[in-house]
């Protein structure tokens, strides 16, 4: 789980204006940060079944997050990728 002082830090990172919170850009690296978060937690409990599931509907979440952002803005698009580290 994030605390309050890491997610203060990805969304003043990732944010457009000093007032947003909820913006596509801040949603994915929140999302992204979880999934490394989750899939560390896998690797020692790989029977938890339950968490995987939680796994699943973040990843499947930040990747429509990530094709409507391709779609609606094709540079930012590109630099949360590269950023975030999530593709090659």
């Amino acid at each position: 789980m994030l605390d309050s002082a890491e997610k203060t830090a990805i969304i003043s990172r990732f944010q457009r204006d000093e007032h947003d919170t909820g913006s596509p850009e801040v949603q994915i690296a929140l999302l992204t940060t979880r999934i490394k978060q989750l899939t560390e937690h896998l690797i020692a409990l790989p029977k938890d079944f339950h968490s995987r599931r939680g796994l699943y509907k973040m990843v499947s979440s930040r990747k429509r997050l990530l094709a409507y952002v391709a779609r609606t803005e094709p540079a930012t698009h590109r630099r949360l990728l590269s950023e975030l580290g999530i593709r090659g």
